[in-house]
């Protein structure tokens, strides 16, 4: 970021605004002098706020200070949301007004506002108007990032990630993918989340490129601002590219200055049919939230698989520690031999691992035998060594490429006046990921039910179920836990009366065979479960 002072290229573009990367530095350093005054070295503040320029102000003068940033996910309610603020220990919360209705009635005690687009906040920036950065404070042991990734169970971890990792992070992809100064990196994923942050604007700072922020992602509005910005580069997460590609097509598609797209879960299938319309190549990698592993995309890897395990990365049965045997595919490319070479990706290398903030059992869940980083993601590998993704570990929920723990979900629903017993689990999506599906026991009344999750204020805006499953009684297993492996094997296609939202509608209603039977249910969640179980073919 300081070596940015002096350089009076556009560096930066939100809407009609736009920052050299001179403007941007002398920012990030005038918010550095205010936090210097106001906090001690290694405190933390939150980023409560959309993708704006402010966004990366703060990112940058964070590190300039030596302070942390904890970026708070805004579909987040009510008492979880204060948690997070509370449990990163945040004692300044940066946010925007639109935003500040999330806040009413919460309690945080300790915590200083700072409103970005208020009077009070430019009068307060006023005085540090000529200030320079300053590096020279900084180390790359320094804190800069804590971002929150859900496990099964419990609240959200904050995952660690110093300013060393981050530059790290960017120089490898700056190198990778030959990003350079006169590039423009479109930033449409939501800073909060470490995709943005870690693989589009820290190559980008890395390699002294230009960054385009969309507050927030548009797939209608996807190209037009690719064109308007000059953007070379993007980042996404899986669903991002289908609903792009499901805009309607134009004869002049091709007509873009985009290079590349880099990101994860957009599937094979997608990637093809973005390249042939748009003429951008997609590279998908693997990369798990905390650092602890990563698989990058090299020539030659095959269709369906990831890329070439780098040293250190094994598939291991967690049961014995042994290594899985390699994949057996037929003639189509399906495999063969799923029960015994599917496993669990594990670092036996070194690892950028930098912990959790304060969770010393999370730690310890992540890097076991003798220090082995435990991903908690399935993969396979071919004999030739292409690592193939095939779930996850727990019950985990990926819905819109945002992690949710089921358990949360489940203590929600509990409240509802007719539940006796709740479970929540994951059904797959038409494209890619899940879908939140609940099993209720007792009584059941779909209007009454969708007026409680209105009224829910901590029911994030992916945490609806789109089916409920209405039993008499919850299955159980022999120890009397609920036999959610069940629950999932038989989804929507069960005996008992399935209710579901149907996108788009508010209501609930009842599936009837021809939903079931539906693209939105059949077609997409059978090639869903193909995939989940690493039964993708290789090649289409």
């Amino acid at each position: 970021m300081a070596a940015r002072w002096g350089d009076h290229r556009p560096g930066l573009w939100c809407g009609e605004r736009t920052l050299t990367h001179h403007e941007v530095a002398a920012g990030a350093a005038a918010r550095a002098a205010l936090l210097a005054d106001l906090l001690p070295p290694e405190a933390h503040i939150g980023v409560l706020l959309d993708n704006t320029p402010e966004y990366p102000l703060w990112l940058s003068a964070a590190a300039l200070a030596r302070v942390a940033v904890a970026g708070v996910n805004p579909t987040r309610r009510g008492p979880e949301l204060a948690r997070d603020i509370l449990h990163t220990e945040c004692r300044i919360l940066v946010t925007e007004r639109a935003h500040l209705p999330l806040l009413t009635g919460l309690r945080l005690p300790g915590v200083r506002l700072l409103v970005t687009d208020s009077q009070e906040y430019d009068d307060l920036l006023a005085p540090y108007a000529d200030a320079r950065p300053d590096p020279s404070r900084a180390t790359p042991a320094d804190r800069l990032l804590l971002y929150f990734t859900s496990g099964s169970t419990g609240a959200p971890k904050a995952a660690l990630c110093s300013q060393g990792r981050l530059a790290a992070a960017g120089r490898s992809l700056a190198d990778q993918f030959a990003v350079r100064p006169d590039d423009v990196h479109y930033v449409c994923m939501p800073m909060f989340h470490g995709n943005a942050v870690i693989a589009d604007w820290a190559p980008a700072l890395a390699a002294g490129a230009g960054v385009a922020l969309r507050r927030r992602f548009s797939a209608s509005g996807f190209l037009a601002d690719v064109r308007r910005y000059r953007a070379t580069y993007f980042t996404y997460v899986g669903r991002a590219v289908q609903y792009i590609l499901a805009t309607e097509p134009r004869p002049d598609d091709r007509d873009n200055p985009l290079r590349l797209g880099f990101g994860t879960e957009a599937g094979a299938v997608d990637a093809a049919a973005f390249e042939r319309r748009f003429a951008v190549r997609l590279v998908e990698g693997y990369g798990s939230s905390e650092g602890g592993a990563a698989i990058q995309w090299a020539p030659g890897t095959p269709a369906g698989a990831v890329g070439p395990a780098a040293p250190g990365l094994v598939v291991l049965d967690p049961d014995t520690r042994e290594e899985c045997p390699p994949a057996v595919f037929d003639a189509a490319g399906r495999l063969l031999n799923g029960e015994e070479a599917i496993g669990e990706l594990v670092n036996r290398g070194p690892s950028p691992f930098e912990g959790y903030w304060r969770n010393p059992d999370a730690d310890a869940a992540r890097l076991r035998d003798e220090g082995w980083y435990w991903t908690g993601d399935l993969f396979y590998r071919d004999a030739d060594g292409f690592l193939y993704f095939a779930g996850r570990t727990d019950d985990r929920l990926r819905v819109d490429s945002e992690n949710l723990a089921a358990a949360m979900i489940e203590n929600i629903l509990a409240r509802y006046e007719g539940a006796v017993a709740v479970a929540v689990y994951a059904v797959p999506d038409p494209v890619t990921g899940d879908q939140v599906m609940a099993a209720i026991a007792g009584d059941f009344d779909p209007r009454s039910f969708a007026e409680f999750l209105l009224a829910q204020p901590d029911l994030g805006t992916k945490m609806a179920p789109r089916f409920v499953r209405v039993l008499e009684r919850m299955p159980v297993t022999a120890t009397n836990k609920i036999h959610r492996a069940r629950l999932r094997k038989e989804g929507v296609r069960c005996a008992d009366p399935v209710w579901w939202r149907p996108p788009g509608e508010p209501a609930y209603r009842r599936l009837t065979s021809a939903d079931a039977e539906g693209p939105l249910v059949s077609a997409g969640g059978l090639r869903s479960s193909v995939r989940r179980q690493g039964l993708e073919p290789r090649t289409r």
